[in-house]
């Protein structure tokens, strides 16, 4: 079955059971050994504010917030993590904690043939518990919102998050990341029938634009058009959904989201236009150094062997957009 064939029989599927939050995807991924999925309750999640509002990092380089800590020395083994290392700690735990999204076709999203969570974002999590124990599987997922990323990372309750987290330097002032593994773009996306009229965010002024609490779109986009009038929402599909309602006039987003929209209501299309770069990485504690080495082993391992590469035809490849080139490793020290 082509890739194209995939992409279609995941957007009629989609209709058929009627969620936009779940969509299917070819059955091809490992069998998942933990279905303890379950989302952080909304208490837990500290107040949302702006990006620029929060102190950056000192050693964050404004100019490449992506540079992370260097690996050293060869990656250990699975099962043997150095003693006292955070690794050792979640090999004694017997699984990798990950905070996720469930609602992002392409990348983090549960699919409703199987109730288990699938993606770019999942794969990268297994490749990361395949290096600690072997099992690509050990591993037990946190649904997380966006808002919600980093009060888990930072409390413990997760190890890492992966889910489409922009690497920036204020949020380096709170947390820590690993190397870039994917470099995605800020989008728009609008009613097929309004293109027309819209073409890019100087047609915004004075309309609704949709975008997550917490994440660097809404952010961007009010400085690039402060006309507009935002409405931001705590789940990303909720997006989606205001657009088809006609409540809001364009969505803002990274465009991996955008892309699993497009795909999801073909009424909706994804302007040209990208309003800014969005490197990803995985999300991890700061007072974790050697877990951040530790995974940017792992990652180094992925980009020499081809593996990121493969996991990026393997979910964005069947949408017909132009495949970015894997970024390579960038170091502070």
């Amino acid at each position: 079955m082509t890739r194209a064939v995939r992409l279609t029989s995941i957007v009629t599927l989609l209709a058929a059971v009627a969620l936009i939050a779940g969509c299917a995807t070819p059955d091809n991924g490992p069998t998942q050994r933990s279905t303890d999925v379950f989302t952080v309750p909304p208490t837990s999640v500290a107040p949302s504010t702006a990006t620029t509002a929060t102190p950056v990092d000192p050693q964050c380089d404004p100019n490449n917030p992506a540079a992370s800590l260097r690996p050293t020395g060869p990656t250990p083994a699975p099962g043997q993590m150095p003693a006292g290392s955070t690794m050792a700690k979640i090999f004694q735990n017997g699984h990798l904690t990950v905070g996720v999204d469930q609602n992002t076709l392409l990348f983090g999203y549960r699919n409703p043939r199987t109730n288990t969570l699938e993606g770019f974002d999942i794969d990268v999590a297994h490749e990361i518990a395949r290096a600690i124990f072997g099992d690509p599987n050990a591993i037990d997922y946190k649904v997380v919102t966006t808002a919600q990323r980093p009060v888990v990372v930072q409390s413990g309750a997760v190890d890492l998050v992966a889910s489409l987290y922009t690497i920036t330097c204020t949020r380096w002032h709170d947390l820590s990341f690993s190397t870039e593994y994917y470099r995605a773009a800020q989008g728009l996306l609008i009613r097929k029938g309004d293109a027309d009229t819209i073409s890019s965010a100087a047609n915004l002024a004075d309309k609704r634009v949709c975008a997550t609490k917490g994440s660097t779109s809404s952010a961007n986009f009010q400085r690039i058009q402060p006309a507009a009038e935002m409405v931001e929402v705590t789940n990303r599909t909720e997006c989606l959904v205001a657009l088809q309602d006609g409540r809001v006039d364009a969505v803002t987003a990274d465009d991996t989201i955008l892309y699993g929209f497009e795909a999801q209501d073909r009424t909706t299309t994804l302007l040209e236009a990208r309003l800014s770069v969005e490197p990803y990485g995985l999300a991890i504690n700061r007072g974790q150094p050697d877990f951040v080495r530790f995974v940017n082993g792992v990652l180094e391992r992925m980009r020499a062997d081809g593996t990121l590469s493969d996991l990026e035809a393997k979910w964005l490849g069947s949408t017909g957009n132009p495949l970015p080139p894997i970024p390579a490793a960038s170091y502070r020290d």
